[in-house]
């Protein structure tokens, strides 16, 4: 097949692309511009435009098909090319259905949590030497691509998001997939700039329920109140599989999961984290494991990508990154390095980033969820607010949306100042964001 990527260098669209040259496929593409470590990947499997910008000429009649990515506009000229020629046009989760309409496809859906829960399910199963295809939002220890799609595997564990599929197709990612075995970890609204009310975001979840197998399974966390209701109401057929928290204690630098009477030691840590495993375990379960064979496998999981990973540790630091950007997510990472760390000297950095985060109405959300640190500073950037077309904020407002103890800065030169007059003793660095700190994350790491 040939197939052309317009967007290419997006965190998912890249790895689809490298995955289906693997697969055999002829790929294009075109981006108006490509970043690190996309452009990279792009260019070391030969797949990196040669000219940034978009390319009509690109766009030819014998395509089998033209894959568009979020990032690119209604009044593309490649897209407008396509559409001229008739070429069939797929958004990534709808190309990536019809790549797996006959494998058993898992979906991880959720606010939070659902690229750790993919990135648990797919290392359980590789262990177990169970061959799959998967979709994941972060990069894994051991694998080279978040993307992976072959004829061989039956099984397909994909990241569902919640975010819209492309221009053309104003439907969340995670309602395209029709899945035979899904999960949802817990709902927190988010997205304000596509679901401007809390109705509207919970209504997306309903739907993706209602897109399950009518033979399926659902796993859901029932210690979320709002999933927890969502699920009591859904009158579909689908089995329903509700987990908890399990039995653990804190256990050195890592966990210990107690089941029927044994001690399973775990890599990750928190609260939050346990519950993920259990969602985990029960989809595995679906899939073949065993419960024990789970928690056996996930000794050696040590966690995705800036989801609460250890990048440094020496004497007297260490040093914890997060892709945290959500309320709760916040609240409970930071319970997680302070339950996991008592008698450390803690100090919470988080960088609003996200529209939801930025928006006046949505702060008051963060209400004392960095309470358990020792230091708690937040930054945010006045000129994403203006990018994203934000009311400003001031510092004064965040600052009383947070709570006290909480400081908070506009400046990005600020905070390796901040951290260097905070830190004593023992310490523990918690860095929060889905973004990098105005581009000075590194020199954090090693401050």
């Amino acid at each position: 097949m040939r197939i052309h990527f317009i967007a290419i260098g997006g965190a998912v669209m890249h790895n689809l692309a490298i995955a289906l040259k693997n697969k055999g496929y002829q790929v294009t593409g075109s981006d108006d511009e490509i970043f690190d470590p996309s452009k990279s990947r792009l260019e070391s499997n030969g797949l990196l435009p040669e000219a940034f910008g978009w390319h009509p000429e690109k766009i030819v009649s014998d395509l089998d098909a033209v894959i568009l990515g979020m990032h690119a506009r209604e009044d593309n000229p490649e897209l407008i090319t396509a559409k001229a020629l008739g070429i069939k046009i797929y958004s990534f989760p709808e190309f990536v259905y019809t790549q797996t309409k006959d494998k058993t496809r898992v979906v991880i859906g959720g606010s939070h949590g659902k690229t750790t829960i993919t990135s648990m399910v797919i290392h359980a199963l590789q262990v177990s030497g169970v061959n799959c295809d998967y979709l994941v939002g972060a990069q894994l220890e051991g694998f080279e691509l978040t993307v992976k799609l072959t004829d061989k595997a039956q099984v397909v564990v994909i990241e569902g998001d919640e975010y819209l599929t492309s221009a053309l197709d104003r439907r969340p990612k995670f309602h395209v997939y029709k899945p035979q075995v899904a999960l949802i970890s817990g709902i927190e609204w988010d997205h304000k700039n596509v679901f401007p009310t809390w109705e509207n975001y919970k209504s997306q979840f309903t739907t993706f329920i209602k897109t399950i197998d009518s033979r399926g399974t659902l796993i859901y966390c029932e210690e979320d109140a709002v999933v927890a209701k969502i699920v009591r109401n859904d009158t579909t057929s689908i089995i329903k599989i509700p987990y908890l928290t399990p039995d653990y204690s804190v256990a050195g630098s890592g966990t210990e999961i107690h089941y029927m009477g044994k001690n399973f030691p775990m890599q990750v840590f928190g609260k939050h984290n346990m519950l993920n495993l259990n969602g985990a375990a029960l989809v595995c379960m679906q899939l073949g494991l065993s419960r024990q064979e789970f928690y056996r496998n996930m000794a050696s999981f040590s966690g995705a990508s800036n989801r609460l990973e250890k990048i440094r540790e020496d004497d007297d630091m260490v040093v914890f990154r997060d892709f945290a950007h959500a309320p709760s997510k916040v609240r409970a990472t930071v319970a997680a390095v302070r339950e996991q760390y008592p008698t450390h000297h803690l100090i919470a950095v988080f960088e609003l980033h996200t529209f939801s985060s930025l928006s006046a109405g949505f702060l008051l959300f963060y209400k004392d969820s960095m309470h358990p640190a020792d230091r708690a500073l937040v930054y945010f950037n006045p000129h994403v607010l203006a990018l994203k077309r934000l009311a400003p904020l001031t510092i004064s407002q965040v600052k009383s949306a947070f709570g006290d103890g909480v400081e908070v800065v506009d400046d990005a030169a600020q905070i390796a100042p901040y951290i260097a007059k905070k830190k004593h003793g023992k310490c523990v660095l918690l860095l929060m964001s889905s973004g990098d700190f105005g581009g000075i994350v590194s020199s954090l790491i090693h401050s």
